[in-house]
């Protein structure tokens, strides 16, 4: 959008009528800088730079259970055993996991015919991972905790702490009585359709500790729900030298409090006052636990490729006043909140006349580019798409130049201020939010160790070569990510998938992606999933999940009403070929994210890098609903009133 024509585009949508040659040249400043950041950041291997730690048996360690009791789940009846069989299985004991089985309960199902499957030792999916210091959600509490109108539960910040959104997943499954309905340290492995017998044979490895072996468990379910989540399995960079290094790692989502001193619960970090620490990667994660290296390290050297946008966070404790007279005063409070919040993301017209939320959130307009606007999909023109494009950078420019003098205000060396600003649009990636992680590099005992966009060179027996330096280190924390939110939902989980025929759903996902409503696909009858390709997404990842299970809810037991007892169900293949073309056609509804500085959002820079237009095409198929998550829920709500069940067949 660096061109006169694009500028002019611009600036009118900005409101600048006339603008000035100064006006010009700053907007065109701005648009270089960003594209030449980028092109630091492009790299030909994309996301196979990263290590997939649950492929590699050298690395498995990465991933592995601090947190898990196995003597306790040992000594317990297990939900599950070999050769057991339940109506329904759910994989993944997070909220979108408990999500989809109290929407079931909800429809009528019954809790004995319930059976849930989660690879870690308790609830709470990404909630049970990260413990690390400073954890804690950057979406309000209140709309992002689940079920709290139903619960009668009040947070105690504006923005929980982990360990409150992890007891909060425990309570959920006690108030609805599925504790005793979940097996957890259960890795599925495979998942095989059973034409003959009309259910699905799912094989897991439960790990039962080090003391004994890996059991191999095979069960059987007429329906299998995946909600495993996308922020589960870890990743980390292919660095030459990583064998060598003799000091300590870890990955953030497994924080070692053995050697780091503290808790979840208490963030002291005291075992490390003589180390030095490093931390590689600057994302939401490092926003957060940044801040608590500094205060305990005895030096922490910060390794960055890319910058993080840092708005400021603003914490408070929950009012109960206010929570009882403003915020859950009425019926239907949270439901009302969400939707709230995400008219004001998606800039709807007219615009709220109350903002709820009333947060950083709320002052990044632009932030519809990543999970769409109403209107803004179907744009069939391409001076329509540039126009879209464009107001969105109009939009976007004054909050990121806001955000850059932010670290001017809070740094006090400049240079290193310079190097802490965000030189791309809010949208390439998941803006972050804190009041302390600029000023920490205002101690002395941190190093911000920029890169310029190359990243770390390699390890050494000592610590890690980067800009031709090495930093000698006695710890080396990893906070490098998780595996892409849009490989297939197979992929995703770590399983394979054999549908009718033996079909596998990856293999056929190759050829491009192809759903019903982005929950379920032809050949994989009684198989169901929450997006998010081809479904849709919010900037609450919960209120996407709570529509989601309630539509699965719905398709299952009007299923089991109108079939028999051992119903099948599943779309046509030219109803997800009909649906596939909706998602298609608002596909430049995301037009923005072209030209972003890589990152998990655009699979590493994938998208700039497609070529052909059936590779174009084949990648808008896998994207997710253009028009925004309202007029999703609103298309998926409407079908479920006419009540016809189109596009699936019931045998």
């Amino acid at each position: 959008m660096a061109d006169a024509a694009g500028t002019a585009v611009l600036a009118a949508t900005a409101g600048i009528s006339d603008p000035s040659a100064a006006v010009v040249q700053s907007i065109n400043d701005t648009h270089q800088r960003y594209a030449a950041e980028r092109d630091k950041r492009l790299r030909s291997d994309g996301v196979a730079q990263y290590i997939d730690v649950a492929h590699s048996d050298r690395l498995r360690h990465y991933q592995d259970d601090p947190w898990v009791d196995h003597t306790a789940l040992n000594a317990q009846e297990p939900p599950l055993k070999d050769g057991s069989q339940t109506k329904i299985l759910i994989l993944g004991a997070g909220y979108a996991g408990l999500l989809m089985a109290v929407r079931l309960l909800d429809a009528g199902i019954k809790a004995s015919d319930i059976r849930i499957a989660d690879s870690a030792g308790g609830f709470g999916g990404t909630w049970y991972w990260n413990r690390y210091p400073g954890l804690m959600c950057d979406i309000e509490s209140y709309i992002y905790m689940p079920l709290l109108e139903e619960l009668g539960y009040m947070p105690k910040h504006k923005y929980s702490f982990g360990p409150e959104l992890r007891a909060h997943a425990e309570r959920i499954a006690d108030h609805y009585g599925l504790r005793e309905k979940a097996a957890f340290r259960m890795e599925v492995k495979s998942m095989d359709w059973l034409d003959a017998e009309k259910l699905w044979s799912v094989e897991m490895n439960q790990n039962r500790g080090p003391s004994e072996d890996v059991a191999r468990v095979t069960v059987r379910a007429q329906f299998v729900i995946s909600a495993t989540g996308v922020l589960n399995y870890p990743t980390i960079p292919k660095l030459e030298g990583l064998d060598l290094y003799t000091g300590h790692a870890f990955h953030t989502s497994r924080w070692d409090y053995d050697y780091t001193g503290g808790s979840p619960d208490e963030a002291s970090l005291s075992k490390l006052a003589t180390k030095r620490v490093g931390i590689i990667g600057t994302g939401a994660t490092a926003a957060q636990c940044v801040p608590h290296l500094a205060n305990c390290s005895k030096e922490l050297y910060v390794f960055q490729r890319t910058p993080i946008s840092v708005d400021s966070r603003d914490n408070v404790s929950t009012d109960p006043s206010q929570w009882a007279t403003k915020i859950a005063a009425s019926s239907g409070w949270q439901a009302e909140r969400r939707w709230n919040f995400f008219r004001i993301l998606a800039n709807t017209a007219p615009r709220p006349a109350l903002d709820m939320v009333d947060d950083g959130w709320s002052r990044s307009p632009s932030i519809s580019a990543l999970y769409g606007a109403p209107g803004k999909g179907v744009l069939a023109k391409p001076e329509d798409v540039a126009a879209h494009v464009a107001g969105l950078h109009a939009l976007d420019l004054v909050r990121q130049e806001r955000i850059r003098r932010r670290a001017d205000e809070m740094v006090d060396d400049k240079a290193t201020a310079e190097k802490l600003k965000a030189w791309y649009p809010s949208w390439c990636k998941r803006p972050g939010f804190h009041d302390d992680y600029l000023s920490t590099f205002n101690r002395k005992n941190v190093t911000l160790v920029d890169t310029d966009g190359k990243g770390v060179e390699r390890m050494t027996e000592k610590g890690i070569i980067a800009n031709g330096t090495e930093y000698e280190l006695d710890c080396l924390i990893l906070s490098t990510g998780f595996r892409s939110p849009f490989l297939g939902t197979a992929a995703r989980a770590g399983m394979t998938v054999q549908g009718c025929n033996g079909r596998s759903l990856d293999d056929k996902w190759s050829q491009g992606v192809a759903t019903l409503h982005g929950v379920c696909s032809h050949d994989f009858p009684n198989f169901f999933w929450p997006g998010p390709s081809q479904a849709a997404l919010d900037g609450n990842y919960t209120h996407t999940a709570d529509h989601l299970a309630r539509h699965v809810a719905y398709i299952v037991t009007t299923a089991l009403g109108r079939g028999s007892d051992d119903v099948v169900v599943e779309p046509t293949a030219d109803a997800e070929e009909a649906w596939s073309m909706q998602v298609l056609a608002r596909a430049a509804g995301f037009a923005a994210q072209a030209g972003c500085t890589p990152s998990i959002l655009n699979g590493e820079g994938a998208i700039d890098r497609l070529t052909g237009d059936e590779e174009k095409m084949k990648a808008a198929r896998g994207a997710t609903w253009g028009d925004g998550f309202e007029s999703y829920a609103n298309t998926i709500s409407d079908w479920r009133i006419q009540g016809e069940m189109e596009g699936l067949v019931l045998s």
